[in-house]
């Protein structure tokens, strides 16, 4: 099953607050805004994303245990960016200054503020349009490396801060870069 992206005329779009309660009444559905408004309903994965998922969360977890970079999050997380948009990276990590520099009421709220990093792995439902375009949007709002990772078509896009991103054909070695110093995720071993 694909994501469903529906538009909403602007005098029905939902700020805030009305977002969050949205999200909130609907516990079992998963929810991003995107930055004109459209409201996409994520589509569940199966169970190799899944899988894929939770393998690529715990070479994260491992890292930042030994690099105490700061906080790492999962799919479930979501961000407020500054275009307005609400969105949830499949990964993504917060350097520990700017996650102290957050209060605990906003801690426990949707993030108001862009990851450092995020991973998004597409899943056979996702079209490709649809993730290069969030890919843009996370870019656009001040994330500094981004990794769009197709595993069914053995291809890696990078982006990073004003630049256009690297397509990578092959399951090779990303490499955190300045952003995370020391990580290196081998895609080989995921799959």
């Amino acid at each position: 099953m694909e994501s469903i992206r529906v538009h909403l005329p602007e005098d029905l779009r939902m700020n805030d607050d009305e977002f969050t309660r949205f999200c909130q009444d609907n516990p079992d559905l998963k929810f991003e805004r995107r930055k004109n408004g459209d409201i996409v309903f994520m589509a569940n994965t199966g169970g190799e994303t899944g899988n894929n998922n939770f393998e690529l969360a715990a070479r994260f977890a491992v890292w930042n245990w030994q690099a105490q970079f700061g906080k790492f999050f999962d799919s479930s997380t979501a961000f407020r960016l500054s275009d307005t948009s609400i969105m949830s990276p499949d990964v993504s990590a917060i350097a520990q200054n700017r996650w102290d520099e957050l209060t605990p009421e906003q801690r426990r709220k949707i993030l108001p503020l862009y990851p450092d990093f995020i991973l998004e792995l597409r899943s056979q439902s996702d079209r490709l349009k649809d993730c290069f375009e969030k890919m843009d949007d996370w870019m656009a709002n001040g994330c500094r490396l981004g990794w769009l990772i197709d595993l069914t078509n053995h291809t890696t896009y990078i982006y990073r801060s004003n630049q256009k991103p690297q397509e990578i054909v092959g399951l090779g070695q990303l490499s955190g870069e300045e952003v995370l110093p020391g990580f290196i995720l081998d895609l080989a071993t995921i799959s």
